[in-house]
């Protein structure tokens, strides 16, 4: 298994690549590429939702087949008209997968980028499902505009470096601050993703007095398990599998990764005053209105959000020290 705890603007608290590492050196959270599931939906509704829908737009729970390939939710059950919301909480396969069609795969696959991950994503339909393989750190970095008010979070594990003299020897410049998601839309998904935890699959990440926004993912066979959420104060990100992908025994997103999301996060949390998500708390029976925005604008600049594409690999000290002390791969 592994961890990944970053403050909202990228800053790396706490990583934890396997369980030993005097068994194996192998980085999980930084190294590893794996099938994120369901975990992999929160940049399919936000794709939708730039596109017109909202967090209360309807659509159908029903079966579906694309060219012989028939996605099923995880109960093999249906439930008809469901809100977007509804859909996200409980994880429907199906109306994900009507959703990046709807939407387009290439257009879900540009909005996962845009928020930071890195990896090659195939963009057909089975995008939806998660089935393109990240790494756990860029999945939790990816997460965190939403914790943050819709700016990037690139990783950051060195600030600075200074020599046993005092001199020093190297300061990380700053990141561009552009948005990539405007106001509006963070707000949106905030309120979905906070049902997921509230009344939905991940309810075992609930931390008393905070609010706490999140996504489970769980994959064919149960080969990986996630839990990836955030607060005002942190995102976080678990996953759990077999080095080999063997099949875990019932091993589910909703389950033991969220538990142990959920205990990590709320003694995190212990000596802090809550702070509420960016777009704040939504009262119930509240309808949400299309935003009047000409998406992807920057919202408060009216300035186009940097071109879609992979977030920038450029060399930089993190990636030396990633490459040279976690064994990551160039």
């Amino acid at each position: 298994g592994a961890v990944v705890v970053m403050s909202p603007d990228g800053a790396v608290r706490a990583l934890v690549g396997g369980r030993a590492y005097a068994d194996s050196q192998y980085n999980r959270a930084v190294t590893a590429r794996r099938q994120p599931g369901s975990a992999f939906k929160p940049f399919v509704y936000l794709a939708a939702l730039e596109r017109g829908l909202t967090p209360d737009t309807i659509r159908d729970d029903t079966p579906i087949q694309i060219k012989g390939w028939k996605p099923e939710n995880y109960g093999r059950d249906y439930r008809g008209p469901v809100s977007l919301t509804t859909a996200l909480a409980h994880s429907i396969n199906t109306v994900a997968v009507k959703l990046a069609l709807e939407t387009g795969p290439k257009a879900v696959a540009d909005t996962a980028h845009r928020l930071g991950i890195a990896s090659k994503l195939e963009p057909n339909a089975s995008i939806a499902l998660g089935t393109s393989e990240v790494t756990l750190l860029e999945l939790v970095s990816a997460y965190a505009p939403f914790a943050n008010g819709g700016l990037p979070a690139r990783p950051v594990i060195v600030e600075q470096v200074r020599s046993p003299a005092g001199k020093t020897l190297y300061v990380r410049r700053a990141d561009p601050r552009g948005r990539v998601v405007a106001p509006a839309y963070v707000a949106m998904m905030n309120a979905m993703l906070e049902e997921v935890i509230l009344s939905g699959s991940g309810k075992k990440a609930q931390i008393p007095g905070w609010q706490a926004a999140g996504k489970t993912g769980t994959t064919q066979d149960f080969k990986d398990a996630w839990f990836i959420g955030f607060t005002g104060r942190l995102a976080a990100g678990v996953w759990l599998g077999n080095d080999d992908s063997s099949p875990m025994k019932k091993v589910i997103g909703g389950g033991l990764p969220a538990d142990i999301w959920g205990r990590f996060m709320r003694e995190a949390h212990r000596d802090f005053a809550p702070t509420d998500l960016p777009g704040g708390i939504r009262g119930p029976n509240v309808r949400w209105s299309t935003p009047e925005l000409r998406t992807p604008f920057d919202a408060d600049a009216g300035r186009p959000i940097p071109p879609d594409g992979p977030a920038s690999d450029s060399p930089s000290l993190d990636s030396w020290f990633l490459d040279r002390l976690f064994g990551r791969g160039r």
